[in-house]
Order: C-alpha cells, then structure tokens, then sequence
C-alpha cells in the first residue's frame, strides 16, 4: 500500500488522559512503503482553544558517510617481508642444533673454518596489516605482530603512493608498535576520548581484510574493558587486557588498522578476533585510544615503554572470594591477594585482602578495568587508589614504581654495531617464557646479526655463556670481545623466540678485509 502524502502518528509511550505533555512519533512515507524519516514531536495538551504546541526534535542521524570520508585517507595498508630461512640444520642462515662443533674444530672435509654467510633467498612477503597515521610527518600506530619478525616494512598509503617503512618501538604487552615513513603532510585521525565510549555506540572499523584496501564497515560497541584472553583467534600471548568489543566486521589485514566513532575521531586500534576458523565470527575486540595514547608517547619519546606497576596480585572479586573473605560492602572490585617487596603498592600502606574499587576515581569493577587505567602512568606519576578494607573504604596516594622499583625511565639501547637494537625484556614475557633474564632484539637492519641469521624479536639470555639482563651487558661483552686478542671474534648468542622456540647462533665479528 502506498502512503504518498499521508502521515501517520504513533504513540511512544502511553497517553494518560488529561496529561499536560504527550510524546508521539511521525512516520513520514513519501511515495512508497517504506518509512524514510522518522521525527519525535512533543505534544502539550495544556494549550489554549485545544491547539497543540509542537516542538520538534529529530532522532540523531546514523549516517556514516562523513566519518568514513574524514578516516579513509588516514589508514594506511603495511606489508612485511622477511627472507625465508631453515632453522632446523646446521649452516642454514647460522641456526644450529649441534652448538658449533664444526665452528671450532672444523668440519669432516678439513675446512678449519666454515663459511655462514651464505646467499640468501629474496626477501618474501609474510604478512599484510594495517596502519593507523597519528602524525601529519609520518608516524604511524600499528599491532606489534604485524611488524613482528619483518625484515622490511613496507607502507601504501591510500592514495597509493608506497613507502619502507622504519620501526620506532614495539609493545608486546600491549600489541602496539609505532612506525615511522619518511613523507609530510600526511592526512590524520584526530585520537578521540575511548573512556567516553558507551556501550551501544556506533563505531566504524577501516582497515584493508584480506587485501581488500580501504574497506569500512559498522556496528556498534558491545563491550568495554573486556579480558579476552585464550578465546580469541590467536597464538600471542596477551598482556594488558582492556579491550573495546564490537560487532564490526574485522578479519586478518584489518590488525593495526583503525575503530573511529561517528565524529570521526580514533577510539581504538582494532586487534583480534573471536573466531574458531580465523575469519570473522561475530565479535571484535580494539585497544582503547587511552592505551594507545600513552603507549605511542613512549615509543616515540623513549624506544619503549615507561611501565609502571602496583606491585600487587590480582584477581577479579568473586562470590567465592568473597564469601571466603567475608566481603560484604562491594560486589565488584579487584582482590588484592600478594603484595610485593619494595613495590608501590606497599610503600602506600596496601595489603592483602583489599579490594581495590577505584583509581583515580574511575572504577575498577575488573581486573582488565585496572590495568587500562594503570597502563596510563609512568613511573613517578602519583595515582589515587580507592580501596575496601574490613569493609570499609579508604583511599590512598599511591607513588608509581617500574618494576626494578624506581621511578627511572628506561630507554632503548642506542648501541647499534651489531646492526640491531635491544631493549629489556618485561617480567611478565620472562615468566612466560620460563626464563629468568634477556634482551630483545629489535629494528634489525644490515649488519652481523642479520648475515648471521637472527631475527627481530629472538630474546637473548646469555652471550659467550655470561648472561645477559641488558643492552648494557650486550655492549660490554661486545667490546670485549673486539679488545680481545686474536683473529677470530665471536658471539655466541643463545636464547629462544617470543613462541618459545629456542636458538643458538654464531655472530662472526671479524671485520670484513
């Protein structure tokens, strides 16, 4: 049935006769049988001579067209390469099972010495990802396992002008990593406000799913501050889990890119995915801009991460802990259960059996809603911590300490002879990864380590059997090692990859004749 030139009137809410006010909504059909625009008038029934007086107040537009056009140009397509290398037999680009019998004694042929810098393959593309630029002169956010491992990135922005791509830091423990192009007057996604983000909200994911560049598409937030943990279609390790979940379509090549809301403002770095198969399943999961924010600050300004930490474990407050406990004043919070040696959280007067409830006085009903609001702060920042003890709140100037318990800030090691960068591995990949100490080898470029084989992201725990916390400890035995006497000048760099996979190499230091 065509409406053309008739308006119908609905009933919002009930009408209760002789009621001063009255909302009802118009339909307006135009021509067809479909509602096309749909207006919420108020009605008051208190007017004189029974005319109505109207006001009108339309329903908030859910055109996505503005945002998209003003994000698009702003996400930009990151391919990496990588030269494909044997890990398993001997002589192969330097990786060995047997530790190097025939570096030192020679192999059954006679050679007193064997040749490791062999000719390697043409660097491959391994993976495809996305990129969200944050400044107008060429740096650009990322996910870390999308720069993981690569030997060269390479960057097209979507007008398709392409570029390499360098590597300015990574985070494992936030899976966030911030690159850099050499290019100006780049077009920005202005970082919005994601504590300001409602459930319900539309938001808008861009990215490039499975090559195809430049795609956008919509939904809305379906949760904030979710821990995701082993659900989601990933072999990574996780750290710091405070995620935006939507139902916005997102599939591999959509890591790295961008979640925007209708302002067009950048709310969170799109990066997993609920999926048994791989591809899309119904939910998807971005890093807050709150995180983001901080972490590309560091990466920019330091090399890495300044973490700060409570010193304190943690548990999400349950029925059963606190029924246990006999926690009757709050039901969500976070259960302090240990508090650690000379860390924040003990020289501010918390103990165990507390339920933290606020920071800053934004609440912490989880575990993932503290660490996001942690994650903001560096060392030597003071927070205010809300707490409930004996069932009763207090409240605490807390003092933010690294985990060495200072409030120094770490840098990446500027040392760079070996053709890489190294930074100190975090505690949380160290107990992870089941080892005590290590450096991590990062920004690998042409040098000793890359004729040698090794790859961005091997974690060293000991050179030449001295074990190695450190870039500083790097560097020592390097140069001692280049002070030593004799022709032949080694490293050999033991130490295991971020999925666990162990390594030995020999890094031939004689400098080329």
């Amino acid at each position: 049935m065509k409406l053309s030139g008739k308006i119908i009137l609905l009933a919002t809410g009930s009408a209760v006769l002789g009621s001063a006010v009255t909302t009802v909504a118009m339909k307006h059909a135009l021509l067809s049988d479909n509602v096309v625009d749909v207006t919420t008038y108020t009605v008051d029934n208190s007017a004189s001579n029974g005319l109505f007086k109207v006001s009108q107040t339309p329903v908030q537009s859910t055109d996505f067209t503005e945002a998209a056009e003003s994000t698009i140009n702003g996400v930009v397509s990151i391919k990496s390469y990588a030269t494909p290398r044997g890990y398993s037999q001997g002589g192969n680009g330097g990786f060995f099972n047997d530790p190097f019998f025939e570096y030192f004694f020679g192999s059954p042929n006679g050679n007193q010495r064997r040749q490791y810098q062999q000719q390697q393959p043409k660097q491959q593309q391994m993976g495809l990802g996305s990129g969200v630029i944050i400044s107008a002169d060429g740096y650009i956010v990322t996910n870390n396992h999308v720069i993981d491992d690569a030997e060269r990135l390479e960057v097209t922005l979507n007008d398709n002008r392409t570029f390499d791509a360098t590597v300015i830091g990574s985070d494992s423990m936030t899976d966030l990593a911030l690159i850099k192009i050499d290019a100006k007057d780049l077009p920005v996604i202005p970082m919005g406000d994601s504590d300001a983000l409602k459930v319900g909200e539309w938001v808008l994911a861009v990215g490039n799913p499975f090559g195809f560049t430049s795609t956008v598409t919509t939904g809305i937030v379906s949760a904030k501050a979710r821990s995701i943990g082993s659900a989601t279609h990933s072999s990574r390790p996780m750290g710091i889990e405070s995620y935006i979940q939507t139902d916005a379509a997102v599939n591999p090549g959509n890591s790295g890119g961008a979640l925007v809301n209708l302002s067009g403002e950048l709310i969170g770095i799109n990066t997993a995915i609920y999926s048994q198969t791989g591809n899309y399943a119904g939910y998807s999961f971005a890093i807050p801009t709150s995180i983001v924010k901080k972490v590309a600050s560091d990466l920019r300004q330091f090399g890495t991460v300044q973490r700060a930490v409570l010193g304190i474990g943690i548990s999400d407050l349950s029925n059963e802990i606190a029924k246990d406990k006999g926690i009757t004043a709050v039901t969500k919070g976070v259960y302090v259960g240990s508090v650690s040696d000379r860390s924040s959280a003990k020289e501010a007067g918390i103990v165990e059996g507390d339920v933290i409830v606020k920071i800053n006085d934004v609440a912490t009903d989880n575990v993932a809603q503290l660490q996001e609001q942690v994650s903001k702060y560096r060392p030597g920042d003071k927070i205010k911590v809300s707490y409930i003890r004996d069932n009763k709140p207090y409240s605490v100037e807390v003092k933010l300490l690294n985990q060495q318990g200072t409030t120094n800030m770490t840098k990446a090691s500027d040392f760079t002879d070996l053709g890489c960068a190294f930074k100190k591995v975090d505690e949380a990949t160290l107990k992870q990864l089941g080892i005590s100490n290590g450096v991590k080898i990062v920004d690998v470029r042409d040098g000793h380590f890359r004729d040698a084989g090794v790859r961005e992201g091997f974690i060293i725990y000991s050179i030449n059997d001295t074990r190695v916390s450190s870039p500083e400890d790097v560097e020592k035995i390097y140069k001692a090692i280049m002070k030593g006497n004799g022709d032949e000048k080694v490293m050999i760099i033991r130490g295991l990859y971020p999925t666990g996979k162990r390594g030995i190499y020999a890094v031939d230091l004689t400098p080329a004749e």
